[in-house]
């Protein structure tokens, strides 16, 4: 048996004699120069792209009479068809016939006349080898190839259909501007500089991602950022080596400081005027071309309860926000728990009244308590999920409707009971208040475990539970800065934007662990004067009596 087994398993590895064997091209690691032949160059560029569909070549001839071959080669639909034939293809031949007699014709400064009198694209970078020739063809730029030369020249031409910026979908907001990122790297750092235009916004780029060469932007304000943050975050992208590079989701997992954790340490966000206030902090923000959500380190847990419309309402109604956001993230941790808890292990601490109503509820229910929490749990999150994947117009009617429907059947059914269906909804319901999703995925996984725990031990084990959690969110670090600061450890300057937010003028500080070189940013001493009335009586001169000597 064994030995027919391996004879079957070595026929099968034979390779089939009519299959063809295709070689991998290694276009990255090729440090090859251009040959001075066009028709070579062209020849190893369609070979190395295997004679692509949407690889464009357009040669031409150069001047009347004719003084050189030339040809364009661009990736059809990475690049601007309007730039290219207006400011490339069209100056090349008709331009041409305006070379002075006695200008020099040959190849090399040929080339360098067309460089500098020809061409009107913003941008021309030379090429001498064909590693450099395949990235910047693959980034969507055009080459340009003359005949007898072993050089060419790599213009700016990027184009083709791009999604227009739109409002932020996932941390939308009543007031404050309505712009959001895009997939295009170019597009996102400009939005930052309309906000912030100081010649100390340095961006740095570099390329990631052994086969696909993702274009990774690094952005901080030099003066502001702590050096040793920039140094650690260089360090840190160096290190990966990877073949591809999806989006910023696959850079966070590589850079994270701590994987094993539910807790996000990295901060994603889609808004620009949340980029540029987090640069203006002390941060680094990495941008990832072809993903509208850059990632800002280092990042901290007070830090995902606080939305950009904080800053653009009054401090009061701010203030009173966050505190919302942060009871209904313990509703969200904890609520099923608790209500297990109760009723399973310390129902002398319900009113009697109410225990009474439940526990009548509870005497068709076949399913111990902890059965129907975690069948209802399962249920929502199925329905939140394919809410989320199924069209939009369809997916919000049947979430709704399938939890108003599947709930009111449980009921009736006696499967669960109204109480549990009534914690399950309000818990799903304070969820929503927390305005990252990451962090709001996160309390949903530590919600199950909460909920295991209260079944063993009652209000002993979600004790046991918070008092793990704590524990372990205190020893997480994001790029060497506490998870927890400013609550621990106590950074008292912190406090006025944390839990409640000061007014603006009071904000005087940057925090204290990011950025370590500037923190101030306005007078310490703020003194708001006198109001105009105060103002307008002390101006006002006493009125005299006409009796008066």
């Amino acid at each position: 048996m064994n030995s027919a087994w391996h004879r079957l398993m070595k026929k099968s590895r034979k390779p089939q004699k009519n299959m063809p064997q295709y070689k991998e091209i290694k276009i990255t690691s090729d440090n090859e120069t251009l040959s001075s032949s066009l028709d070579e160059n062209l020849t190893k560029i369609k070979e190395s792209l295997g004679n692509s569909g949407d690889l464009v070549v357009r040669d031409f001839k150069m001047g009347k009479p004719f003084l050189c071959k030339v040809a364009s080669v661009y990736i059809n639909g990475l690049t601007d068809k309007e730039i290219l034939g207006y400011s490339i293809i069209e100056r090349l031949m008709n331009d041409g016939d305006i070379i002075e007699k006695d200008a020099p014709y040959l190849p090399s400064q040929l080339g360098t006349y067309i460089k500098e009198h020809i061409l009107t694209i913003t941008n021309v970078e030379g090429i001498t080898n064909f590693y450099k020739l395949f990235l910047s063809l693959l980034s969507g730029e055009t080459i340009v190839l003359l005949d007898g030369w072993n050089q060419g020249y790599a213009c700016a031409a990027q184009g083709g259909d791009l999604r227009a910026i739109s409002e932020p979908v996932a941390e939308s907001s009543v007031t404050g501007p309505r712009d959001s990122f895009t997939e295009s790297l170019i597009s996102n750092t400009a939005m930052v500089r309309r906000r912030i235009k100081s010649p100390n916004l340095w961006l740095e780029t570099m390329e990631i991602g052994t086969i696909t060469q993702t274009e990774i932007g690094l952005m901080y304000v030099k003066g502001i950022v702590n050096d040793k943050l920039l140094t650690e975050v260089k360090e840190r992208l160096g290190k990966i080596e990877v073949d591809e590079v999806q989006g910023s989701n696959t850079i966070e997992e590589w850079i994270s400081d701590e994987t094993w954790t539910p807790w996000p340490t990295i901060f994603i966000t889609e808004r620009p005027d949340v980029v540029a206030g987090n640069l203006l902090e002390g941060r680094v923000v990495i941008f990832v071309n072809e993903t509208p959500t850059p990632l800002i380190v280092p990042a901290t847990w007070n830090q995902f309860f606080q939305t950009a419309e904080d800053y653009y309402l009054r401090w009061t109604m701010a203030s009173f926000l966050r505190i919302l956001r942060i009871v209904s993230f313990l509703i969200t941790l904890l609520g099923p728990s608790l209500f297990v808890a109760f009723l399973s292990f310390h129902p002398e601490l319900i009113p009697t009244p109410l225990l009474i109503n439940l526990a009548a509820q509870r005497q068709s229910i076949p399913f111990p308590l902890i059965i129907e929490a975690l069948l209802m749990e399962f249920t929502f999150e199925v329905l939140r999920e394919a809410g989320v994947r199924m069209p939009r117009p369809v997916g919000q009617a049947v979430s709704i409707v399938g939890a108003l429907v599947l709930g009111e059947a449980a009921v009736s059914a006696g499967i669960v009971s109204s109480a549990m269906v009534i914690v399950v909804a309000a818990t799903a319901i304070a969820s929503f208040t927390i305005p990252h999703y990451s962090m709001t995925d996160a309390t949903r996984l530590l919600r199950f475990g909460m909920m295991i725990l209260a079944s063993f031990f009652g209000l002993y084990g979600i004790g046991l539970g918070v008092i793990m959690l704590v524990a372990h969110t205190c020893s997480l670090r994001s790029f060497g800065i506490p998870y927890l600061a400013p609550f621990a450890p106590i950074i008292l300057a912190d406090q006025k934007d944390s839990i409640f937010r000061l007014p603006l003028p009071f904000l005087s500080k940057r925090p204290r662990l990011v950025s370590q070189i500037k923190t101030q940013r306005t007078d310490d001493n703020y003194n708001r004067g006198p109001s105009p009335r105060e103002d307008g009586m002390k101006n006002q001169e006493p009125k005299r009596d006409s009796n008066e000597i």
